[in-house]
């Protein structure tokens, strides 16, 4: 995979695991008070007022700046935070249309990494030739005051921990590692973590909006980018512009029914995989039929549990981080010939491909350094909604569902939804229908086979949109836009080009 399609790829839809997301119309004046919590319009003005500066972002062609928004909503004369922006402006030929904001998911994702490493230069060029590409890091993310939680050891022996506990001892042991990352977040985060929602997010959206001059805001987001766009939408429907919503999340849902679909989702991925697996001269797992392979993998994660497999540097490959790259590489296609290599080396006591496919999905450097991604993926969905699981009495309870939505990975799956048990910080989110009444056409895209975010929340996003039109890819990999259907492309180009959406339930191949 080439290293545009690997951001691509890891940059959306980390979905909610734990160790593995009416305005007015006139586009310069600040929302209405029902719009943004308990601030009235005329406290948020000085927002909406201020200039982007622009500078050069020493990468060739992007521009930066930096914007304020209220670190609270409800109370914005108690201090601002700094959100940084960044644009690739339209290259012509053709006449502008206006901004496009594209944010790759997590949540956690950086969307100025997304932005300067895919999409301002791997989008459609008639996409590009009529829109200024841009993107804001979401508040606690990357540049964007990163929620910061533990360092780069820390964060490795973190991974490392048993996600699949077998006895009491190791059940204390998960739970005291949750419990270290969540005061971790505390101690270093402490201020930023009750405001990074999703919906303080979406608000912050709507400052940038205003402050690039665009009446309607034009948007493409993956995976938890679709909750964002959603949000969006039922917060300011007059303002809804063009928005592609691909491989949606389903705002109805409650976290537990969340993990456990997600779970689902990756059975269904292996599956595919497996399915493929087999019929390859070189798949470690067998060359007869998907249970075998099921079979085959699972005594590898086995094995890896009584003893980690050796690396080509100090660490070891342990069965949480086996199960990772496992994982990662499940959300495209084009992983599998890397996939089959690495699961094959790890059979003969070399971990280091699915170590090297964890790093990546955890974006940890060489170096030992993480990007902030995971800390403020758990602090985003951690305060969005409310725990899956309270306590490990409650998972165990859950794990015969679990397990039965996926024998693979359906225990891991269970375990690492307690992550937000241990949040020192209430939920402030809940579930409900996202209707956006009002809202101009939004195209809400869904891949039949998409392990992280299940084809069924297209449909029931598409569902409570007022204005939603299902696209479907009959296929594999998590997201559609870019990935080589030719009729997934046309339609979303032509959407965001002429304003014209497909027509409801079109489905390609």
């Amino acid at each position: 995979m080439d290293t545009r399609r690997l951001l691509r790829t890891f940059a959306t839809a980390l979905g909610t695991a734990g160790l593995l997301v009416s305005g007015c119309s006139s586009g310069s004046s600040a929302p209405s008070a029902s719009a943004t919590g308990s601030a009235a319009a005329e406290e948020l003005e000085p927002y909406y007022g201020q200039k982007l500066r622009w500078r050069d972002c020493g990468v060739e062609d992007f521009q930066c700046a930096t914007m304020k928004a209220p670190l609270d909503y409800a109370k914005p004369d108690d201090g601002d935070i700094e959100l940084a922006v960044s644009r690739k402006k339209a290259t012509g030929p053709g006449e502008r249309i206006g901004s496009l904001l594209v944010n790759p998911g997590g949540p956690g994702g950086s969307a100025i990494g997304y932005l300067q490493g895919y999409a301002a230069i791997g989008y459609p060029a008639a996409v590009r030739a009529r829109y200024d590409m841009v993107a804001i890091d979401p508040r606690g993310v990357a540049r964007s005051e990163p929620v910061e939680c533990l360092t780069g050891k820390e964060m490795d022996a973190y991974t490392q921990v048993d996600q699949t506990p077998d006895d009491p001892g190791e059940v204390t042991g998960l739970g005291k590692a949750f419990d270290t990352f969540a005061n971790g977040c505390e101690k270093r985060s402490g201020t930023i973590l009750p405001h990074v929602s999703t919906v303080e997010t979406a608000r912050d959206m709507d400052i940038l909006r205003s402050l690039l001059g665009d009446e309607k805001l034009h948007y493409v987001g993956a995976s938890y980018g679709t909750f964002l766009g959603a949000t969006y939408a039922d917060l300011f429907p007059a303002r809804v512009g063009r928005l592609v919503l691909d491989g949606a999340m389903d705002p109805s849902l409650p976290a537990i029914d969340i993990n456990r679909d997600q779970t689902a989702g990756f059975e269904a991925a292996f599956q595919s995989f497996a399915a493929d697996c087999v019929k390859q001269t070189d798949c470690p797992l067998g060359t007869t039929n998907t249970s075998d392979a099921a079979t085959a993998l699972k005594k590898l994660f086995s094995d890896l549990d009584s003893a980690p497999a050796k690396t080509d540097g100090s660490r070891q490959l342990t069965e949480s981080l086996g199960t990772t790259g496992v994982i990662a590489a499940m959300y495209d296609e084009g992983a599998w010939p890397q996939l089959r290599e690495a699961i094959a080396a790890a059979q003969n006591g070399d971990g280091s491909g699915l170590l090297a496919l964890a790093d990546s999905y955890y974006e940890r450097d060489p170096s030992g350094k993480y990007a902030n991604l995971m800390f403020a993926n758990a602090a985003v969905n951690c305060l969005d909604l409310e725990p899956a699981f309270a306590d490990a009495s409650a998972v165990e309870k859950a794990l015969p569902d679990f397990e039965k939505a996926s024998p693979v990975f359906g225990r891991g799956f269970a375990w690492a939804a307690l992550n937000c048990g241990s949040w020192p910080v209430e939920a402030t989110g809940t579930p409900h229908r996202t209707e956006a009444e009002g809202a101009a056409p939004i195209v809400v895209v869904g891949t039949t086979r998409d392990p992280a975010t299940p084809y069924k929340w297209a449909e029931a996003l598409a569902e409570q949109l007022s204005s939603g039109t299902l696209l479907t890819y009959e296929g594999d990999g998590h997201t559609a836009y870019g990935r080589g259907s030719d009729c997934i492309d046309t339609a979303i180009n032509t959407y965001l080009l002429e304003g014209t959406p497909p027509k409801d339930g079109k489905k390609c191949g």
